[in-house]
């Protein structure tokens, strides 16, 4: 259902307040670039520093600005299930097309407890949902096997954000399962998509989100030397934006820098990139071309 460049995207801020005259910017910038769906409110959209009616609203924001020329999945995950199901009504209620659902963070829990947390959202909310496999910020990974499940109980799971690091955990989730694997990694996206995967919901679509498409799209139509071309090209910036420091704050630095948006204000406890790291990034977008 969802495929294609699927735009992590940001949330700006002013004076510590969601700006959402920018907001409605970068919605209509991401349509007339071509992007196929937006993800709001996951890891880059700073979720963790958003408050659930924040959370609700920002959504609500961007389906409005939509006006259904671009599917929104909202990300509305949490590690309390009854306040993921509630947000994810809210985000059905305020007409977003799907959901993000982040595995439970700190807590940590089994699988058993993964299950029944994401089947407990899917039976609650009958539209489609997306699971958010990333271990690395939740100190817990959703096993195949646990997918797997999901998928065969609670069909309006329909695919899952691989964003574990690892290809051979991609492989056999593509061969076990119809779910579509998204990347969630640019450097990563075209190996999936090589060996199944349906695209990637992107931090590097935020600044070049034609570029991030053409890539898709020649994937996603077998037109493999034309997707590596893209590959190659963004590779180094890829890399760059997600490990010069913790995502998002290269990426909400190199939209300042280029002038998407207005400030690259960052909530508590994400600080602005430090001096020595700005040079970097600073060089590696006047490489690409962006500044």
């Amino acid at each position: 259902m969802f495929k294609g460049s699927m735009v992590a995207l940001i949330t700006p801020f002013r004076d510590n307040q969601v700006d959402y005259k920018t907001l409605d910017a970068l919605v209509d910038f991401h349509v007339e670039a071509g992007s196929d769906v937006l993800v709001p409110c996951g890891t880059t959209g700073e979720s963790p520093t958003l408050s659930h009616e924040e959370n609700n609203q920002v959504i609500a924001a961007i389906v409005k600005r939509a006006k259904g020329r671009i599917p929104v999945i909202g990300g509305t995950g949490s590690n309390c299930t009854e306040e993921a199901v509630e947000m994810t009504r809210a985000a059905m209620k305020n007409g977003a097309d799907g959901s993000l659902q982040v595995a439970p963070y700190y807590n940590r829990p089994t699988q058993e407890g993964l299950f029944r947390h994401f089947a407990t959202i899917a039976k609650a909310v009958a539209f489609p949902h997306i699971l958010y496999n990333i271990p690395g910020r939740c100190g817990v990974e959703i096993s195949i096997d646990t997918m797997v499940r999901l998928r065969n109980e609670c069909r309006n799971i329909v695919a899952v954000k691989h964003a574990t690091g690892s290809m051979d955990g991609a492989s056999e989730l593509i061969s076990r399962t119809d779910l579509g694997v998204i990347s969630g990694d640019d450097s990563m996206t075209l190996p999936i998509m090589a060996i199944g995967g349906v695209g990637v919901i992107s931090v590097l679509a935020n600044i070049v989100p034609k570029d991030v498409k053409a890539m898709c799209d020649a994937a996603l139509k077998g037109d493999w030397p034309t997707a590596r071309q893209w590959h190659l090209k963004m590779f180094k910036l890829a890399k760059g934006l997600l490990t010069l420091e913790v995502n998002p704050i290269p990426i909400k630095t190199a939209m300042a820098m280029a002038k998407l948006i207005p400030s690259d204000e960052m909530r508590l406890p994400l600080t602005p990139m430090a001096p020595a790291n700005r040079e970097k990034l600073q060089a590696a977008l006047k490489e690409y071309g962006i500044l």
